[in-house]
């Protein structure tokens, strides 16, 4: 069992940085393809970004020349560093874990969920 904890989610104006981060416990994630999905009232949940556990990572269009995600295996930790955000970058951010080696993290074969850090932009 992993137990994913989301942290650094707020209220920032367009253009500022944002940077969430996951802590997991439990069980070490060193094995585990990590991903951020996002979801916004009415809409279905994305992903955001993903990464292996051997690093390599993925960062979807939305993101793409504004967000980084990275890991720290010894520590059981990822961040997203997310910059220059968008009034459509508001959602729910979430943490998430699946056991398969693969960047592209379907929702529903999620295996962990972490219980979400809200993140608003707006003026």
């Amino acid at each position: 069992q992993v137990q994913l904890v989301e942290s650094g989610g707020g209220q920032v104006q367009p253009g500022d940085s944002l940077r969430l981060s996951c802590a997991a416990s439990g069980r070490s994630f060193s094995g585990y393809t990590m991903g951020w999905f996002r979801q916004a009232p009415g809409k279905e949940r994305e992903l955001v970004a993903s990464i292996t556990s051997g690093g390599t990572a993925n960062v979807e269009p939305l993101g793409e020349g504004r967000f980084t995600i990275s890991r720290h295996n010894g520590l059981n930790t990822m961040d997203l560093q997310m910059n220059r955000l968008k009034p459509e970058d508001t959602a729910v951010y979430y943490c998430a874990a699946d056991r398969g080696n693969r960047v592209n993290l379907v929702a529903a074969r999620i295996d962990y969920w972490g219980q979400g850090t809200q993140v608003t932009v707006s003026t």
